[in-house]
């Protein structure tokens, strides 16, 4: 694809601001994805169907804050809440291949009762 930020822009949009994880799953995500989160399993029907169940929580949202591509990586920076108050800072790494994305790594920074400095997570 020879607009790689538009194609992530794209699954982002539908994954994490319309919360549409089925869509954005069979659009964008090859069968054979591998998990690098170890709480998910590998497969695109597999770690669809746990997310899609997680995103549709009453009350749940999640921020895109921003998206950084790099070639076929592309790295977002989310503010995942529910009900209003943020619950962590998470990035998403994918990774694409042709028209699919094939893998993902993620890291997650619970959201701090206090903080040591004054500086936001975001």
């Amino acid at each position: 694809m020879s607009d790689r930020r538009a194609f992530f822009a794209e699954f982002a949009e539908l994954m994490y601001v319309l919360r549409n994880v089925r869509a954005a799953f069979d659009g964008f995500v090859a069968e054979d994805y591998r998990q690098h989160n170890p709480g998910l399993p590998d497969g695109r029907a597999a770690a669809r169907d746990l997310l899609a169940e997680k995103f549709s929580e009453p009350g749940f949202s999640i921020d895109v804050v921003r998206m950084l591509v790099d070639g076929d990586l592309c790295a977002l920076h989310l503010r995942p809440s529910h009900d209003g108050v943020p619950s962590a800072a998470v990035v998403d790494i994918y990774r694409a291949e042709g028209d699919r994305i094939v893998e993902h790594w993620d890291v997650l920074q619970p959201w701090p009762a206090t903080s040591a400095n004054d500086h936001p997570m975001f």
